[in-house]
């Protein structure tokens, strides 16, 4: 049974003006700045009493991004939700941190900024969820929540995790993929062999063989999120393979795409909407909606009633709860009308209680990983440590 502190997280104190200030002032570093200001006048409003729901106007928002928040990728997406707080709440005062490694410098950032009045933060990266963690027993009147991680042993009540069912897209443009290849050979690139990012190969891989069965999937790890020069000789590696579509899971996906274009192949997107760096070759993709979700949020926390909420823990939603927040891009013009229609339907199987990962599975060796009939939960897709058959790859 989840262990609850007593008492409700602590009154907000009302704010002054924010001062700019995290990492270094190079673009390298980690910066941190607020989005809006806080009054100009010298007053100070009363705290509310304790216990008390924080008003609109005394909120301050954290967020913090690992890399810049205009690259066309994950951080782009998360900064997007984040003017969607700032347009549904214009009283919160927002501080932005981008560039924010996965080390201990991200704890140091998100601390400046419960110095500097934050008391809701954003941890929008893998591998900030420890940090978050950290600071989140140090400072139980700051809410935590962390994205795409999860919450683990300890139980905090200022501490949740949130996320989507990414790999329900990612089958689909999987089956766009399948349709679209001469060669047979898919390329797949991503950054660390985490249980996110195998089970978005694997589903991209299902979708591709459902109308394609002797299709292959090379992956090539980065081991990295954002390393444009490693991502583009990864894609160029998977295109002297023979690969004539490419996709990815990286933050930043400018590059891949960009060099896929060049070269003439198909490209599938991830994270945000780039079909407009590939006019020609852009099939579909899959991107983040985080607006609703973040606003959800953050009324949450303004009313009080964090706590006692689902985003107290680990927090996920799909198609079969009607609310993902990871939905298809717009499909490019090479799709038919066909293939359309073959997604339209695997769709609508996600909807009403199905799943890419519906039995039977095999391993990359051969072996049963779901049986015939059996269908995994989200939570053990969410603990995923195999690769499928038909992907061409070790882990790593």
């Amino acid at each position: 049974m989840r262990s609850r502190r007593t008492g409700t997280l602590a009154a907000i104190l009302a704010l002054g003006i924010l001062v700019a200030a995290c990492g270094d002032d190079d673009d390298s570093g980690a910066t941190a700045s607020p989005e809006t200001s806080a009054p100009t006048d010298d007053t100070t409003a009363e705290a509310p009493a304790e216990g008390a729901a924080p008003a609109e106007g005394s909120l301050t928002i954290g967020f913090i991004y690992v890399g810049p928040k205009d690259d066309f990728g994950y951080n782009q997406a998360a900064f997007q939700g984040s003017e969607a707080v700032q347009a549904a709440f214009p009283a919160v005062t927002i501080m932005q941190a981008e560039n924010v490694p996965e080390t201990a410098e991200a704890e140091a950032v998100m601390q400046k900024m419960i110095d500097d009045g934050a008391t809701l933060i954003f941890a929008t990266s893998y591998g900030h969820l420890e940090f978050a963690r950290n600071l989140a027993a140090d400072n139980p009147d700051v809410v935590f929540v962390h994205q795409g991680g999860l919450e683990g042993e300890a139980k905090l009540d200022n501490l949740g995790t949130y996320f989507g069912t990414v790999y329900e897209p990612v089958y689909t443009a999987g089956i766009a993929a399948g349709a679209a290849t001469e060669s047979g050979t898919l390329g797949y690139v991503y950054a660390f062999p985490i249980p996110q990012t195998l089970a978005n190969i694997n589903a991209f891989t299902l979708g591709a063989e459902s109308v394609n069965p002797d299709v292959e999937v090379i992956t090539l790890a980065t081991g990295s999120w954002c390393d444009p020069g490693l991502q583009a000789q990864a894609a160029q590696s998977l295109l002297d393979q023979g690969a004539d579509v490419l996709t990815q899971h990286q933050d930043c996906t400018k590059t891949i795409i960009e060099a896929t274009e060049a070269a003439g192949a198909f490209t599938v997107g991830y994270h945000a909407d780039a079909s407009s760096l590939a006019p020609t070759g852009w099939l579909t993709g899959s991107e983040w909606n985080w607006g609703p979700l973040y606003i959800d949020i953050v009324q949450t926390v303004i009313d009080g009633g964090f706590v006692a909420s689902a985003f107290n823990g680990d927090y996920r939603v799909g198609l079969q709860t009607g609310d993902n927040p990871f939905v298809q891009s717009a499909f490019g013009s090479s799709v038919d009308a066909d293939t359309v229609a073959l997604i339209d339907a695997a769709r609508e199987r996600f909807v009403t209680g199905g799943s890419p990962f519906s039995g039977p599975v095999l391993a990359q060796d051969g072996s049963i990983v779901f049986a015939e009939g059996e269908q995994p939960s989200y939570e053990d897709i969410e603990t995923m440590d195999f690769f499928v058959e038909g992907v061409i790859g070790a882990i790593g």
